[in-house]
């Protein structure tokens, strides 16, 4: 009776329902784009009840596209973009402010001021991440100085927060559940991942109310049901948060296993099991799920724009028509010409942590062209990868020889070759390429007894490896040159 998983793909630039049946195959998607605001310079937000309504619209128009019966589905997993944070009144239901998104960089200078203190230290050494606005602490505590500035409505539990994945648990369940797993947890800036619990150091140096934050559960496991969105009952049995998900969906499962992921941002991981990696290159500890009680950690290198260089070519520029247009664009000339693009459109994560620095395109001369600006944007994803996985083989003290990749961008033969050439490391890109989306399936398969630990392996297949082909020389001096670049575009100490 049971065929198929649906996983809910909830992204910063659009909501995803995608089914899978027994064989990990995608049975079907639907997706649905959803704005993004810049009201000021630096800040980003989007509508969570858009978010809700287009997942919504995704989840319903799957099903009936493919005329299947909600009884055939056997659970529902959920992977969102991660430290967006949504503040909403319990009672109503209804955001007090827009999400406010990942990418957004209002707090930068808060968080400029708590780096100076010796309290940076604990927060660091309590949630294995840097001080920075990327994260929600700073998030929620700035909409309660804005609507709840003496916290009487937080304190009484008449406000929750969430992130994605939990706005989304809340709303399929009618309002009934407030919960988050340990992957997404990790992300706020708030939970002790040694203790695997919310800080009270935390909270009350954020003066963030405990009584409005989620219940923290196994990623993998039934959390609830869903409710009015479906004919029959499906139980709701993963949450996670999407880097986790495509690290378990490319199944880096073991220690030392690294993935990186091209989508609005790049993000890569590498599973370190049980052990806790603390950083000391600009890297970030984190849980990358908990499942039966036991906890697999990873360290994370995560760099804020990537395919959004693309999308910004695209809507803001002009130079492509559409995201695959890149590709044929990049080959139409022999080299970069000296031009070098840093996408620093909301500052530099991984390894830099600098909120304030700014975009740039560096090397422009008058031979300079549309194909060179899209070329380098294109090789920008590859560098700042490189400059992560530097970081990455420092800390962990293992010399990879092979990377999986996943993603929208990992259909640009260009960019992965790119890739392989300046890591002089093989590229693994597998033949499913949801790997974010499978990642939840599997979780809420493996949940419900839907999957096994062996029937994943064994449905893992591989597309194709690229190797690396470019001269030593040629990878040095392309490297130097985009360091150089990016100092240019780094803020200043003031």
């Amino acid at each position: 009776m049971k065929k198929y998983i649906l996983s809910i793909d909830q992204g910063t630039s659009s909501s995803r329902a995608v089914l899978f049946n027994h064989k990990q195959q995608i049975i079907g998607i639907e997706q649905k784009e959803i704005k993004i605001f810049y009201p000021y310079k630096g800040w980003v937000e989007q509508d969570a009840n858009e978010i809700w309504e287009t997942t919504y619209q995704s989840v319903v128009r799957l099903i009936k596209r493919l005329g299947i019966s909600s009884e055939e589905i056997a659970a529902i997993g959920i992977t969102n973009q991660r430290e967006t944070t949504v503040v909403w009144d319990k009672k109503t239901g209804e955001p007090i402010h827009k999400a406010i998104v990942w990418q957004d960089t209002r707090t930068y200078k808060y968080c400029n001021e708590i780096k100076k203190e010796a309290f940076s230290e604990i927060i660091k050494n309590q949630t294995g991440l840097f001080v920075d606005s990327y994260f929600s602490a700073t998030k929620v505590k700035w909409i309660l100085d804005k609507y709840d500035s003496n916290r009487k409505r937080s304190k009484k539990g008449e406000l929750l927060f969430g992130t994605i994945d939990t706005w989304l648990l809340w709303k399929l369940t009618k309002g009934e559940y407030h919960y988050t797993d340990y992957s997404n947890a990790s992300r706020t800036m708030l939970f002790d991942i040694n203790k695997k619990k919310w800080s009270s150091d935390l909270l009350d140096f954020f003066d963030i109310p405990k009584e409005m934050l989620p219940e923290v559960k196994d990623t993998s496991g039934i959390y609830a049901y869903a409710k009015g969105a479906f004919a029959h009952k499906i139980p709701i049995a993963a949450l996670v948060g999407d880097q986790q998900s495509a690290l378990f969906g490319q199944q880096c499962t073991e220690i030392g296993m690294v993935k990186n992921t091209y989508g609005t941002g790049c993000f890569m991981l590498m599973n370190t099991g049980k052990r806790i990696v603390h950083s000391k290159h600009g890297l970030l500890s984190t849980i990358a799920w908990q499942i039966n009680n036991k906890t697999t950690y990873a360290l994370e290198g995560s760099v804020f724009v990537a395919g959004a260089v693309i999308q910004w070519l695209r809507d803001e520029m002009g130079l492509i028509k559409n995201a695959a247009e890149s590709e044929a664009m990049a080959k139409k000339v022999k080299d970069n010409n000296g031009v070098y693009f840093v996408p620093a459109f909301t500052g530099l994560g991984a390894p830099y942590w600098d909120g304030s620095a700014q975009a740039a395109i560096i090397g422009l001369s008058r031979d300079s062209n549309k194909y060179h600006i899209v070329r380098a944007a294109l090789e920008s994803m590859a560098f700042q990868t490189k400059d992560v996985l530097n970081a990455m083989i420092i800390d962990s003290k293992i010399n990879l020889k092979k990377i999986h990749v996943d993603g929208g961008a990992i259909d640009n033969n260009f960019l992965m070759q790119f890739q392989a050439d300046i890591l002089n490391t093989d590229i693994i890109r597998p033949e499913n390429k949801e790997s974010t989306s499978l990642g939840a399936a599997l979780l809420a398969g493996l949940a419900v007894g839907f999957y096994s630990e062996e029937d994943m392996k064994q449905n893992h297949q591989i597309d194709r490896v690229f190797r690396a082909a470019m001269k030593d020389k040629e990878r040095k001096n392309l490297y130097e040159a985009w360091l150089n670049a990016v100092e240019r575009v780094k803020s200043q100490p003031s």
